[in-house]
This record gives C-alpha cells, sequence and structure tokens, in this order.
C-alpha cells in the first residue's frame, strides 16, 4: 500500500464527477470534503458539458476538463492524452472503472460499485471513495454562484417585494417524471394564502408547461423558463421561499443553495436520488404513478414542514 501522503503536501488533485445536473451536484459534498482536507490544493475536474457550469464559480478549481462520451474511442484518447500531461497528488474517479489506470497520480481512489451499495443515498455513495482519508459524514451539496447572478434574482423578484414566493419546476427529462400541470395549479391555489407569488423555472423546453400553467391560474405568475442559464436559475430559486419539483436537477439545485423543497417522484428511488440535504421532502405514489399523488397530499406535508 501506498504511503498516505500529508495533507500539506497535497496540492493538485484531480476529480472526476458525473454527467447529468442532479449527478453531478450530488458529487459535490466529496469535493467540497476534499478541498477542507486539502485547503492548499487546485483541482481539475472532469466532466461534460451539461455539467460545467455547476463548477464554473468554484473558487478551488484550476481547469474544467470536459468528457464528451459522443466521440467514442477517440474522444477518450484525447481526454487521456489531456490528463497525462499533469501528474497529480491525488485523483478521485466518481465515473469509470479504468480512467485512474491511465492516469499519472501518487495516489488514486476509484467509485464505488453501485451493486454494492443499493441501501446507500447517492452522496453517501460517492463518499465512500475517499473513506480511506476522510471519515465524516457527507456534507451539504454545494452550487457556486456570483454577485451577477444574485443581481439577476433580485430584478426578478423586485417587482413583486414583500411577498413569499414559491417556485415550481414544472419539467422534467421525460414524461413518467413529470407531475401534471394541473396538479401544480391546484397545489400553487391551496398555497395561495401562504405564498403570494408562483415563479416558473425550467429550460426553453419546459416552455409550453409554464404557458399552460399561466393560462389557467388566477394570480400573480413570474415566468423564467428559458430566459435564464442554469446558475441564475439556482440564483432565483436561492431566492425564494420554497421549491417545488418533479425528479430533477432543479430540487437538487434548491437543495444546494439552501431553499426547502419538496421532490415528486414518478418512477425512480427516493431513498437513493433523492435531493441531499436537511431541508428536502419528497412523496411517491406506491405503484410509481406521478399523477396519483394528489395537490392536497403534497400541500398538506409543506404547511405541516411550515409549521
Amino acid at each position: 500500500m501506498k504511503k498516505i501522503l500529508k495533507d500539506k503536501n497535497v496540492t493538485k488533485i484531480l476529480f472526476i464527477t458525473l454527467s447529468n445536473i442532479g449527478d453531478a451536484i450530488l458529487t459535490t459534498p466529496t469535493l467540497e470534503s476534499l478541498h477542507l482536507k486539502y485547503p492548499n490544493a487546485v483541482f481539475d475536474i472532469v466532466g461534460d458539458k451539461r455539467s460545467k457550469i455547476i463548477f464554473k464559480y468554484c473558487p478551488y478549481m484550476n481547469i474544467f476538463i470536459e468528457k464528451d462520451k459522443n466521440f467514442g474511442v477517440y474522444g477518450f484518447l484525447s481526454l487521456i492524452k489531456e490528463i497525462r500531461q499533469e501528474s497529480y497528488d491525488l485523483a478521485v474517479d466518481l465515473r469509470s472503472d479504468v480512467l485512474l489506470y491511465l492516469i499519472k497520480s501518487k495516489q488514486k481512489f476509484f467509485k464505488v460499485s453501485n451493486n454494492a451499495n443499493l441501501n446507500l443515498h447517492s452522496a453517501e455513495k460517492h463518499y465512500l471513495s475517499i473513506k480511506k482519508i476522510i471519515q465524516n459524514t457527507p456534507p451539504s451539496t454545494n452550487i457556486w454562484l456570483s454577485d451577477y447572478e444574485s443581481e439577476i434574482s433580485k430584478q426578478v423578484f423586485n417587482k413583486f417585494s414583500n411577498n413569499q414566493f414559491l417556485t415550481l419546476g414544472l419539467g422534467a427529462n421525460f414524461d413518467g417524471k413529470i407531475w401534471d400541470v394541473s396538479n401544480f395549479i391546484n397545489l400553487a391555489k391551496i398555497l395561495k394564502d401562504i405564498f403570494g407569488v408562483v415563479v416558473l423555472v425550467g429550460d426553453r423546453k419546459d416552455a409550453p408547461l409554464s404557458k399552460e400553467f399561466i393560462s389557467k391560474y388566477k394570480g400573480p405568475v413570474i415566468d423564467c423558463c428559458g430566459h435564464y442559464n442554469l446558475l441564475e436559475t439556482a440564483a432565483i430559486i436561492k431566492e425564494s421561499n420554497f421549491f417545488v419539483g418533479n425528479d430533477s436537477g432543479l430540487g437538487h439545485i434548491a437543495s444546494a443553495v439552501g431553499t426547502k423543497s419538496f421532490t415528486i417522484f414518478g418512477i425512480g428511488n427516493p431513498s437513493r436520488y433523492k435531493p441531499w440535504g436537511k431541508k428536502v421532502l419528497w412523496i411517491q405514489d406506491k405503484n410509481y404513478e406521478i399523477n396519483n399523488v394528489g395537490s392536497k397530499i403534497v400541500a398538506d406535508k409543506i404547511i405541516r414542514a411550515l409549521g
């Protein structure tokens, strides 16, 4: 076994994260813990183009190296070539089984098998990769924002000052994960005395859902769908008082910025993939039919959580 380096001698770390937004966010507790243990180290982070924006303002990141799986073997060889230009004190791979064998690092920490840890939350499973050097429990997830995003969010809410804001994420990456818009409308109506203004967030493909919501909901709505990038959306969620959404990256963003949230699950495993944090609520129908979940049940749980 190789000798464990002293903390002060670790100055360069390679961290390989995941591709989907939610999955990448669930690796940030491991990343943050490494930073706390090795405060003198800078990180080269490997990830996909879509998850790159999450780490844009990470204060201890040196460079972000994009892995494009669409380029196949050629892309993989190019990635190896780029990484091998550097020698690392420590490398952590939460994504693949082979990459660490091909790069130069004094210490290497491999991902932990999914099959052997099905009872653990994903954030905990990632954390097991570094258990030899860090024994603590995983901290909260994180996403880094700048003053620019904060200013954007203030401008969004400026028109409706002195209100409570309920932010809704109407979309998801496929239909089986989408709670019908009518359910969100009914939920907003029930909670209207608590939250005076509804904020809709999502990307351009969620715009038809937001249009349907606006056409049928009688009350103040701020439509942000497709108008803001991921970090700007994160700042908007952070400025909100509560977030409700489907099983998607937006729920993980809400947790990462410290906003109380409620996730409606269809298929999927909440105990493994729900947002990681103490301000998280969720529900799942016993038959995994998302639209069997009633708006009143969700509203009652939110009201109880708010006291």
